[in-house]
């Protein structure tokens, strides 16, 4: 059976990345518009109302707008923006994030595709809540720096077209520092913590790739847990998973970029026992597992097919 798939958005960074994962796939048939067709409502209507399964890589306004128009109710959808992440009645698209994940990404017609920074975070976070290693009322900060490509088509004009206006010679900076991000919700509701985590993103010089880091105080934690506790709950949480490992770092330092072009994460936990602190830190591409490629694995989810097709 060859399903029907439309990439509503497919000319943006996610909706390129998405499409080149399914690219010459026997068991998918993309759906395509030219340019006009793009712009043009009704065209759009038709595509969204005859596909099997929808990806909308689209700002929130807009996607909330597809999915409005979307009458068939046979029509599944995979919604890459934020709008719906928190939304109810959307099922979180992060496969790994607790048994029975799979089950209910698989029985939905609506599902949300994490943001790359909540990808990052909840895997570290919210299986340490679940266990109460982490209690769900403990002061979170989270921190990294992310490839330009996070930010779309202008951050990429800014970081790479030194003939506009826009361009910049940063090596790296700080952003969202109003404390306000449009990840934060989707990070409290499903790392499960009573109150949003202080959030100290940045951008660097390069094109893909991120390092998402939560340092945690071990001696401010109920029990005074050591890191080997910690990597014990995640090494059981992700145990057996294709696409999230709990690995240790391969010499003194861990490159962001070092997972790029793939749909892979890797989880570290490192430790000092004798001041009795941690970090656990994240590594993935963030057009990969932290976009494009969680897309494609939610997709083959809800069709029913081998989950790392085209991914591994």
């Amino acid at each position: 059976m060859t399903h029907r798939i439309f990439i509503d958005g497919a000319a943006g960074t996610t909706g390129l990345e998405i499409r080149e994962r399914l690219r010459g796939r026997k068991d998918l048939e993309l759906v395509q518009l030219g340019e006009a067709e793009r712009k043009d409502a009704p065209a759009r209507a038709k595509a969204l109302n005859e596909a099997d399964l929808v990806i909308l890589c689209l700002p929130d306004d807009a996607a909330r707008q597809a999915v409005a128009l979307i009458a068939d109710p046979g029509v599944r959808v995979i919604d890459a923006s934020t709008a719906h992440r928190t939304a109810p009645g959307w099922v979180y698209g992060f496969a790994e994030l607790e048994p029975g994940q799979r089950a209910r990404i698989a029985a939905s017609k609506r599902v949300s595709n994490p943001g790359c920074w909540a990808t990052a975070f909840i895997a570290l976070v919210h299986p340490l809540v679940r266990a109460g290693v982490v209690p769900a009322d403990f002061p979170v900060t989270v921190n990294g720096v992310s490839g330009y490509s996070g930010g779309g088509k202008s951050m990429i004009e800014e970081f790479e077209k030194k003939d506009s206006p826009a361009y910049v010679e940063t090596v790296v900076r700080a952003y969202a520092l109003t404390l306000s991000h449009k990840h934060i919700p989707e990070m409290q509701m499903h790392a499960s913590l009573a109150h949003p985590p202080v959030f100290a993103p940045g951008v660097g010089r390069f094109y893909r790739g991120m390092l998402v880091e939560v340092p945690l105080q071990l001696w401010a934690l109920p029990g005074k847990p050591k890191a080997a506790d910690l990597h014990k709950v995640l090494a059981e949480a992700y145990r057996g998973e294709k696409l999230v490992e709990v690995a240790a770092p391969e010499g003194t330092s861990i490159d962001a970029e070092g997972l790029r072009n793939t749909n892979l994460m890797k989880l570290f936990v490192l430790g000092n026992d004798k001041t009795g602190q941690a970090r656990l830190v994240a590594l993935l591409d963030n057009l990969g597992k932290g976009a494009g490629g969680a897309a494609v694995q939610n997709l083959n989810i809800m069709l029913g097919l081998p989950e790392t097709e085209g991914l591994l």
